[in-house]
This record gives structure tokens, C-alpha cells and sequence, in this order.
């Protein structure tokens, strides 16, 4: 599919409408800070949250500190690090999962030790959750994984493991994409809307679940099996997409 709009309902003012960041609206990068920004994107976002009325939230594996840098000076309402961070309209507050700060400590110095055995593998702080990037060490996956699936058996259950493309995260357990989308449809400006999700990891089956669950559209960019009722090609046609429905402010 090349254009969005094929699969959404004419009527843009009852989308609630959910977007992933990496991968989605940006183009994937070797490393998470050297991604780019097309130059007109965060504005044309912005026209487009405000033909919805506000209904529009960033969700996203990356902080909402990290968001609202890649988009400033626009701000939106987002879910950060799958879900453990909220901020439910543009202007609110963050909300933020409590989590065990000596057990991120003891997983920091558990991870450190991966840096120093495989050079270009990244960890990733985002302050309550650690994310290791091997898109520039293929070869130590299989250390990764077994690494990350001891360290997650010695922290217990307050923990889980979240799986990407070439990146493995620790993160607080009982949080999601999908349960940030059932956060945000119970308040203002979401509530009562449809919800369309767009996305392309596996971070993102969660809100694809939930909104087909409720009736909702979701989209896929890229391949690969997913609960996703659609798909399109690439971060681009998503871009187009939005190019073309915020022009019409």
C-alpha cells in the first residue's frame, strides 16, 4: 500500500491517532542520536494535531525527554520507553513508572561488561530502562541475549525483556505500548475517538492488538508478520501521508 489514507475512515476528527518514532516517521539509523529529522516533519505533525483536535500521541521505546528533542519546538502528547513514561496532552506532566533504582545499577555494571568484550555494541540509558544496540556488532547477538536473559533472572519480576530490531531492552515489568493506547483513550482529547496505531517493531504488536481489539485501524511499515490489518512500504509513505493531510489545514 502507498498512501495511508487508503485505510483510514474519510472523517480525520474521530482518528485518535497513535505514531511510533523509529522507523516509522524517521528513518532507522546505525546509532539512536544520529537518526535525522526531515526539516518540515515536526510541523507538519503539529497541523496535523491540531486538525485532531489534540488526539495525537508519540509512542515510542526512546524517553520523552529524547522525543521532544527530535521534534522541538513542537511538543505532543506521548508515551515514552514502551509505555513506563505518559504525558497525556501536549502540555501535561510526565508520568513516570516507579522503578528499583539498585537493580538498574546492578544491571548498568552486568551490561558495561558486554561494551568492553564487543566493541560497537551501545547501551543505552534512558534512566529507568537499559537498551542494548547491536546493530553494529551482529555477531555478539547470541551473548546479548543469553547476557540479558540471566541479568533478567537475577533482577526477578519486576523486569522484563523487550525485544527490536537489533536492540534487546530491560524495562519495568507491567508497562506497554498497548497499555500506554488504553491510558490515553480513557481521557480528553482521545476518548470516544477510533484509534488508529502506526507502527513497524515488535514493540508495536501491543497497540496493534488493542485497537483491532476496539474496532481501530493499524498499520505496519515494512514486513514481516504482525497483527497489523495493513501495511505500507517505508518511513517515506508514512511522511507523504502526513505531508498530505496536514496541508489541508
Amino acid at each position: 500500500m502507498n498512501d495511508v489514507s487508503e485505510v483510514l475512515p474519510a472523517k480525520i476528527g474521530s482518528w485518535a491517532l497513535f505514531l511510533d518514532v523509529d522507523g516509522t516517521l524517521i528513518d532507522i539509523a546505525a546509532t539512536p542520536d544520529s537518526v535525522e529529522v526531515p526539516p518540515a516533519l515536526p510541523h507538519e505533525i503539529s497541523q496535523l494535531a491540531a486538525r485532531l483536535g489534540g488526539a495525537l500521541a508519540l509512542v515510542s521505546g526512546r524517553s520523552i525527554a529524547s522525543i521532544d528533542a527530535l521534534f522541538t519546538p513542537f511538543r505532543f502528547a506521548a508515551a515514552g520507553l514502551h509505555g513506563a513514561e505518559l504525558r497525556s496532552t501536549l502540555d501535561g506532566s510526565v508520568e513516570r513508572t516507579p522503578v528499583n533504582d539498585a537493580d538498574l545499577d546492578d544491571a548498568r555494571r552486568e551490561l558495561d561488561d558486554l561494551v568492553r568484550t564487543w566493541p560497537g555494541i551501545i547501551i543505552e540509558d534512558k534512566g529507568i530502562s537499559l537498551a542494548v544496540h547491536y546493530r553494529q556488532a551482529e555477531a555478539a547477538h547470541g551473548e546479548v541475549d543469553q547476557r540479558v536473559s540471566d541479568l533478567l533472572t537475577e533482577l526477578g519480576p519486576n523486569w522484563v525483556r523487550q525485544d527490536g530490531k537489533m536492540v534487546v531492552e530491560i524495562r519495568p515489568s507491567g508497562t506497554s505500548k498497548g497499555e500506554a493506547l488504553i491510558r490515553l483513550m480513557a481521557h480528553p482529547p482521545f476518548q470516544g475517538r477510533l484509534p488508529i496505531a502506526i507502527g513497524d517493531d515488535i514493540t508495536d504488536e501491543a497497540m496493534f492488538g488493542y485497537v483491532n481489539e476496539v474496532g481501530g485501524r493499524s498499520v505496519k511499515v515494512g514486513t514481516g508478520d504482525s497483527k497489523a490489518q495493513f501495511t505500507v512500504d517505508t518511513p517515506y509513505t508514512v511522511r507523504k501521508w502526513i505531508a498530505k493531510v496536514s496541508a489541508t489545514v
